[in-house]
């Protein structure tokens, strides 16, 4: 019998840790374990369910057969207890499963806050597939609905309730949408798109208390006193890691799991990826926590090479996102970060970076041309950070310039003075041409 391995979480650093251990190990004995009834499937395409742009089916990434085919042995269960010295943990069914190595790829849970009503029958939040019908169902009899909270997961919610024809209000804690990411202009950009789509803003307002009526939600009232009715009340304030396993087995946490480069944690037989893990980046000495779907995939593929006894140290990418923020198609690379005060979020959202925040010794370039609206984050001799909204003909050029770091002094005087050029300039610097061919 091979090593065994066992996988808790069924999201994408669990899925890639398994797939790649199958690929180093035919002979591994691999065991995923995890809470819904579902095979592996996208997180980022739930918005996409509840605007009703694409049929449920088509999340659905990894069928069951494909687990059949990696001899991949899925339990639909969760854990209730790790034991490290014996390397055994007990699910909630009563089945005791052994491991000689263990992944915690548990990722994080929705925040929600400590206020009165907050369990009543229509609060919602957005962690998961049943999640997300448990939303459509409701919508169907709600004519009202509120959405609390920031980033990019607050923008998911209201526009899936408006999508679905309910009369949506979206409270935002300070004067703009995430002001900590995105610059004032670009907030700009999103409220007039969601506006435009009937979603009604109030600005500078917090929600004080859940009103509720016979075991439902019936609208909320803000710090000023202002009544808001609703029938779906939907929170979405950020996300935490999941660490009551890892806290539980003695594992060292700060924000989430820590682990070293190679995703082993403070028990060299247990590893932690994804969402819930605080990675330590040996070139900065920082510890981070991404919750992004991407880098989350990367964590499990570095994780499971790690388990599989083929371990390569990490390189944390530059954190990147390409998302639909307000309608608009949204990149997001490296550290961006204006200052802003973050007002709507507790911690990360889905789909966000701690990186973003970032404020280094940079100034940004930006160019507009209509609909379309690009902002570089320009160092001394590199771009640490891009946003592009609308035409993405530039995404992937600048997230290959940040992410290696390539010299850009031969062209920085003119980013400088010629913004409007920023598209030639990044094109051919991304290519290799010579730079006065580009400007």
């Amino acid at each position: 019998m091979g090593v065994r391995h066992v996988i808790v979480g069924n999201g994408p650093a669990g899925f890639a840790a398994a797939e790649t251990i199958r690929r180093l190990d035919n002979d591994a004995d691999i065991r995923v374990v995890g809470g819904e009834d579902h095979p592996f499937y996208s997180r980022p395409g739930l918005a996409y369910v509840l605007t009703g742009s694409i049929p449920e089916k088509r999340l659905f990434c990894r069928p069951d057969e494909e687990y059949r085919t990696l001899r991949i042995r899925r339990i639909v269960d969760t854990v209730n207890d790790i034991d490290p010295r014996a390397h055994r943990l007990t699910l909630a069914r009563g089945e005791a499963l052994r491991y000689d190595r263990l992944l915690l790829a548990v990722g994080a849970k929705a925040v929600r806050p400590t206020i009165a009503g907050i369990d009543l029958e229509g609060v919602v939040t957005l962690d998961s597939l049943d999640d997300t019908r448990r939303l459509l169902r409701q919508a169907r009899s709600a004519r009202r609905g509120c959405v609390v909270g920031g980033g990019i997961t607050a923008i998911e919610l209201a526009e899936g309730l408006a999508a679905n024809n309910v009369k949506t209000n979206y409270l935002m804690r300070g004067d703009r949408y995430w002001p900590s990411v995105l610059a004032p202009g670009e907030s700009a950009l999103v409220e007039a798109r969601l506006e435009h789509d009937g979603i009604k803003l109030h600005r500078n307002s917090e929600m004080a208390e859940i009103i509720g009526a016979k075991g439902r939600v019936s609208g909320i009232r803000t710090q000023t006193g202002t009544l808001i009715e609703c029938e779906i009340l939907a929170v979405a304030i950020g996300t935490q890691p999941r660490l009551e396993l890892a806290k539980a087995a003695g594992l060292e946490t700060g924000k989430g799991i820590w682990v070293n480069p190679d995703f082993s944690t403070s028990d060299p037989d247990i590893f932690a990826a994804g969402d819930a893990a605080e990675v330590l980046d040996p070139a900065t000495g920082k510890r981070t926590i991404d919750a992004l779907w991407g880098v989350a995939m990367e964590h499990g593929k570095a994780a499971g090479s790690t388990m599989a006894g083929r371990s390569e140290p990490y390189r944390r990418p530059a954190p990147f996102n390409v998302t639909k923020i307000g309608g608009i198609t949204t990149t997001l690379i490296g550290a961006v970060g204006t200052g802003g005060r973050e007002g709507d979020l507790v911690t990360l959202s889905r789909g966000d970076s701690e990186s973003w925040r970032e404020q280094l010794d940079a100034f940004a370039v930006v160019a507009d041309s209509g609909a379309n609206h690009i902002r570089l984050v320009v160092g001394e001799d590199r771009i640490v950070g891009a946003v592009v909204m609308g035409d993405q003909t530039l995404s992937r050029p600048l997230q290959r310039l940040v992410r290696d770091k390539v010299d850009i002094r031969a062209i920085r005087d003119r980013l400088i003075e010629h913004p409007t050029e920023i598209a030639q300039a990044i094109t051919a610097l991304a290519e290799g041409t010579a730079v006065d061919a580009a400007v």
